[in-house]
């Protein structure tokens, strides 16, 4: 069975998140949508709790797909849940510098895990969930980078701002 881990902090998750998920779903037996507990973005504005419903909310559509909490280091997680591969996301060029290192470093610590490379859409290239919230806050239209259900919750966490 082929199972990939698509590791990230999903807050929130966002469109171009799930192309990469949906596409990949069509790549492996199974996906494992992992949000990382410590995420080194700071405070997120979701609970763990609240971006896994989110995250299940998204993917009703999709059968092989399983979300997850995790902790600590990537690849011992992957080990864990037998996962051959790790999927990242690449918007931009600037994001390849990061996500190289990062792969090779995986690769040294757990050669049998590989690390695959996926865009979104190219409509989504320039999208992170920090820009999202960005432009939720001040009010601005996210419509066309979340999910509906994502859009409320933003709302919903900006109103009283």
């Amino acid at each position: 069975m082929k199972i990939a881990i698509y590791p990230g902090s999903y807050d929130p998750i966002t469109n171009g998140h799930l192309d990469i998920i949906e596409r990949s779903s069509k790549l492996f037996d199974k996906i494992i949508v992992a949000v990382a507990r410590n995420a080194e973005k700071g405070s997120a504005l979701f609970s763990e709790s609240e971006r896994i419903t989110m995250i299940n909310k998204s993917i009703t559509h999709l059968k092989n797909i399983e979300v997850d909490l995790f902790e600590g280091l990537l690849v011992n997680y992957a080990a864990e849940k037998n996962a051959n591969a790790i999927i990242r996301g690449l918007r931009a060029l600037s994001d390849f510098e990061f996500e190289f290192k990062m792969a090779l470093m995986n690769r040294s610590l757990k050669e049998e895990i590989s690390t695959v490379f996926m865009m979104p859409h190219e409509k989504y290239t320039h999208i992170s969930s920090s820009l999202v919230k960005e432009v939720a806050s001040l009010g601005g239209d996210v419509s066309a980078y979340v999910p509906q259900h994502v859009e409320d919750a933003l709302k919903e966490s900006f109103s009283g701002k």
